[in-house]
Protein backbone atom coordinates (compact mmCIF):
# COMPACT_ATOMS: atom_id res chain seq x y z
CA UNK A 1 0.00 0.00 0.00
CA UNK A 2 1.61 3.20 -1.08
CA UNK A 3 0.90 6.50 0.66
CA UNK A 4 0.70 10.27 -0.94
CA UNK A 5 4.05 12.58 -0.21
CA UNK A 6 1.18 14.85 1.39
CA UNK A 7 0.46 12.44 4.09
CA UNK A 8 3.97 11.11 4.44
CA UNK A 9 5.42 15.02 5.04
CA UNK A 10 2.13 15.49 7.49
CA UNK A 11 3.74 12.53 9.69
CA UNK A 12 7.23 14.07 9.51
CA UNK A 13 6.75 17.00 10.07
CA UNK A 14 4.31 16.09 13.14
CA UNK A 15 7.54 14.48 14.97
CA UNK A 16 9.57 17.35 17.30
CA UNK A 17 13.37 16.26 17.51
CA UNK A 18 14.59 16.75 13.46
CA UNK A 19 18.32 17.03 12.48
CA UNK A 20 19.39 18.68 8.95
CA UNK A 21 22.28 17.50 7.23
CA UNK A 22 23.94 19.83 4.86
CA UNK A 23 23.38 22.45 7.09
CA UNK A 24 26.66 25.27 5.73
CA UNK A 25 28.54 28.31 6.90
CA UNK A 26 26.76 29.83 4.30
CA UNK A 27 23.25 31.15 5.11
CA UNK A 28 21.71 31.08 1.89
CA UNK A 29 22.22 27.34 1.61
CA UNK A 30 18.74 25.62 1.23
CA UNK A 31 19.95 23.23 3.88
CA UNK A 32 20.31 26.64 6.01
CA UNK A 33 16.48 27.76 5.17
CA UNK A 34 15.13 24.26 6.10
CA UNK A 35 17.23 24.25 9.98
CA UNK A 36 15.29 28.18 10.41
CA UNK A 37 12.34 27.36 9.47
CA UNK A 38 12.36 24.03 11.83
CA UNK A 39 13.77 26.16 14.56
CA UNK A 40 11.82 29.43 14.35
CA UNK A 41 8.36 26.92 14.35
CA UNK A 42 9.40 25.28 17.57
CA UNK A 43 11.34 22.38 16.50
CA UNK A 44 14.46 21.03 18.45
CA UNK A 45 16.44 20.49 15.30
CA UNK A 46 19.97 19.92 15.04
CA UNK A 47 22.45 20.64 12.39
CA UNK A 48 25.03 18.18 10.61
CA UNK A 49 27.97 18.96 8.84
CA UNK A 50 31.29 17.51 9.32
CA UNK A 51 32.96 20.73 8.02
CA UNK A 52 31.44 23.19 10.40
CA UNK A 53 31.30 22.97 14.26
CA UNK A 54 28.90 25.92 14.25
CA UNK A 55 26.12 27.15 12.04
CA UNK A 56 23.59 29.25 12.40
CA UNK A 57 25.01 30.39 15.85
CA UNK A 58 24.43 26.60 16.90
CA UNK A 59 26.40 23.39 18.26
CA UNK A 60 26.84 21.37 14.90
CA UNK A 61 27.50 17.84 14.46
CA UNK A 62 29.38 15.82 11.67
CA UNK A 63 27.13 13.07 11.44
CA UNK A 64 23.62 11.72 12.53
CA UNK A 65 26.13 9.11 15.26
CA UNK A 66 27.77 12.37 16.86
CA UNK A 67 24.05 13.85 17.70
CA UNK A 68 23.18 14.47 21.16
CA UNK A 69 20.45 12.84 21.39
CA UNK A 70 17.69 10.58 19.59
CA UNK A 71 16.32 12.57 16.77
CA UNK A 72 13.14 11.53 14.92
CA UNK A 73 13.96 12.41 11.56
CA UNK A 74 17.01 13.77 9.45
CA UNK A 75 16.05 15.99 6.50
CA UNK A 76 19.40 15.54 3.93
CA UNK A 77 20.01 18.73 2.42
CA UNK A 78 23.28 17.26 0.39
CA UNK A 79 24.61 15.71 -2.97
CA UNK A 80 22.78 12.41 -3.48
CA UNK A 81 26.51 10.90 -3.16
CA UNK A 82 26.07 12.03 0.25
CA UNK A 83 22.81 10.45 0.97
CA UNK A 84 23.22 6.98 1.20
CA UNK A 85 26.18 7.73 3.91
CA UNK A 86 23.21 9.62 5.66
CA UNK A 87 21.02 6.28 5.68
CA UNK A 88 23.89 4.65 6.76
CA UNK A 89 24.03 6.93 9.71
CA UNK A 90 20.17 7.28 10.24
CA UNK A 91 20.42 3.10 10.52
CA UNK A 92 23.06 3.14 12.91
CA UNK A 93 21.56 5.98 14.94
CA UNK A 94 17.97 4.24 15.13
CA UNK A 95 16.53 7.58 13.23
CA UNK A 96 12.85 5.76 11.91
CA UNK A 97 12.43 8.76 9.37
CA UNK A 98 15.04 10.40 6.59
CA UNK A 99 13.82 13.33 4.06
CA UNK A 100 15.47 13.38 0.99
CA UNK A 101 15.35 16.77 -0.24
CA UNK A 102 14.80 17.82 -3.58
CA UNK A 103 13.62 21.14 -4.76
CA UNK A 104 14.71 22.85 -8.32
CA UNK A 105 17.88 21.33 -9.02
CA UNK A 106 19.19 18.03 -8.30
CA UNK A 107 18.09 17.52 -4.75
CA UNK A 108 19.71 14.55 -2.55
CA UNK A 109 17.87 11.67 -3.08
CA UNK A 110 19.78 8.74 -5.06
CA UNK A 111 18.14 5.43 -5.76
CA UNK A 112 20.99 3.01 -3.76
CA UNK A 113 20.14 5.63 -0.35
CA UNK A 114 16.02 5.01 -0.95
CA UNK A 115 16.71 1.32 -1.38
CA UNK A 116 19.20 0.93 2.11
CA UNK A 117 16.18 2.91 3.87
CA UNK A 118 13.41 0.27 2.19
CA UNK A 119 16.05 -2.56 3.58
CA UNK A 120 16.50 -1.10 6.79
CA UNK A 121 12.99 0.08 7.87
CA UNK A 122 13.47 3.75 7.61
CA UNK A 123 10.54 5.64 6.26
CA UNK A 124 12.01 7.68 3.45
CA UNK A 125 10.86 10.59 1.36
CA UNK A 126 12.63 10.81 -1.45
CA UNK A 127 12.37 14.26 -2.43
CA UNK A 128 10.26 18.00 -2.23
CA UNK A 129 11.07 20.17 1.13
CA UNK A 130 9.72 20.13 4.28
CA UNK A 131 9.17 24.09 3.57
CA UNK A 132 6.74 23.26 0.91
CA UNK A 133 4.15 22.16 3.67
CA UNK A 134 2.61 22.80 7.00
CA UNK A 135 3.41 25.14 8.90
CA UNK A 136 6.64 25.58 7.32
CA UNK A 137 5.08 26.30 3.92
CA UNK A 138 5.44 29.71 2.06
CA UNK A 139 3.53 30.70 -1.24
CA UNK A 140 6.73 30.45 -3.04
CA UNK A 141 7.06 26.91 -1.51
CA UNK A 142 3.62 25.37 -2.30
CA UNK A 143 4.15 26.65 -6.00
CA UNK A 144 6.81 24.76 -6.02
CA UNK A 145 5.41 22.09 -4.87
CA UNK A 146 2.51 22.21 -7.38
CA UNK A 147 5.08 22.57 -10.36
CA UNK A 148 7.88 20.03 -9.40
CA UNK A 149 4.45 17.43 -9.00
CA UNK A 150 2.76 18.42 -12.00
CA UNK A 151 6.69 17.75 -13.85
CA UNK A 152 7.40 14.60 -12.04
CA UNK A 153 10.40 15.63 -10.26
CA UNK A 154 8.81 14.81 -7.05
CA UNK A 155 6.65 11.74 -6.34
CA UNK A 156 2.68 11.67 -5.67
CA UNK A 157 2.85 8.73 -4.46
CA UNK A 158 5.57 6.97 -2.26
CA UNK A 159 6.47 3.58 -2.77
CA UNK A 160 6.14 1.55 0.36
CA UNK A 161 9.25 -0.31 2.67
Amino acid sequence: MSTTLHDAAQEFLAQHTIAVAGVSRDPKQAANLVYRRLREHGYRVFPINPNATEVEGDPCYPGVEALPEPVDGVVAVTTPAVALEIARGCAAAGVPRLWLHRGIGQGSTSPEAVAFCHEHGIKVIPGGCPNMYGVLSDPGHRCMRVLLTATHRIPRELTPA
